[in-house]
């Protein structure tokens, strides 16, 4: 699995007859662009996730084309609201206004780290600790009271990891500098990242609906779970900056963090 470098940009997309200054994917892939050809001298290694990013939210896009969801209009609404709370980190890091833990703890990482761990500190802080808040931000209390449409939104939440997946063997290649035990643990590394993303998302569901109960109790209850989220989030650092086979590692241990009953 490689990761796309800074200032390069494998995603163009058909032009899907939307406008490009709009809100959806198309719009939002302009903005990660943006952002990853404006990186300043020694923000480098900030490139490494938002590449990836990048072409991940390329996937999304085309698996809307396709019709991969069920529901295609609420996955792009969410693929958006997702990205945007990643924009947002990254601006306010940039500018020097505070950003989430897990995300300023990714932000921080030592430049000489391998691209993947800089790639995985970023899907800690996305996945972990964005992605519930973006889910709960576009299903809504009375959606969570019709089991029918949950179930399609859950459904669709699980056909991500098919996208996921295919990015992962588009991506192929090697992780390590090269080496033999690099290229001999590549397809035990492709399946690990499968996995891992998979149960990674599964625990981002229970968690979104553990932050509905605590919407539901109300915005101090729903701030201090959220807070448990980050911390949670914050923590799985310290798995991801331990040496050795990161990801076969993770695929044995989880990746996912789980918020306990409140």
């Amino acid at each position: 699995m490689t990761f796309a470098q800074p200032g390069r940009d494998d995603t163009a997309t058909p032009d899907r007859g939307g406008d490009p200054d709009g809100d959806g994917v198309e719009a939002v892939l302009q903005q990660m662009r943006a952002r990853l050809g404006s990186l300043p001298a020694g923000q480098e290694k900030r490139g490494v996730f938002l590449g990836t990013y990048l072409r991940t939210t390329a996937a999304v896009g085309a698996a809307l084309r396709d019709s991969r969801f069920e529901d295609p209009e609420w996955v792009e609404r969410w693929d958006v609201v997702f990205a945007q709370l990643y924009l947002s980190a990254h601006d306010a890091a940039m500018s020097g206004r505070a950003a989430p833990r897990p995300w300023r703890l990714a932000f921080e990482a030592p430049d000489q780290l391998h691209d993947l761990v800089h790639v995985l500190l970023g899907i800690n802080a996305h996945v972990n600790y964005d992605l519930p808040q973006a889910l709960l931000a576009v299903i809504s209390v009375e959606d969570f009271e019709d089991p029918v449409l949950l179930a399609r939104r859950s459904r669709d939440h699980e056909r991500i990891d098919g996208v996921l997946g295919s990015r992962v063997a588009a991506e192929d290649g090697e992780l390590g500098p090269g080496s033999v035990v690099d290229r001999v643990l590549t397809p035990l590394n492709r399946l690990a990242s499968r996995r891992f993303l998979t149960e990674a998302r599964r625990k981002v569901w229970h968690n979104t609906q553990e932050l509905h109960q605590a919407r539901l109790a109300g915005p101090e209850d729903y701030q201090a779970r959220l807070a448990e989220l980050e911390v949670l989030s914050a923590a799985k650092i310290v798995d991801l900056l331990r040496p050795g086979q990161v990801l076969l590692r993770l695929a044995v241990a989880g990746f996912g963090v789980t918020l306990p009953p409140p």
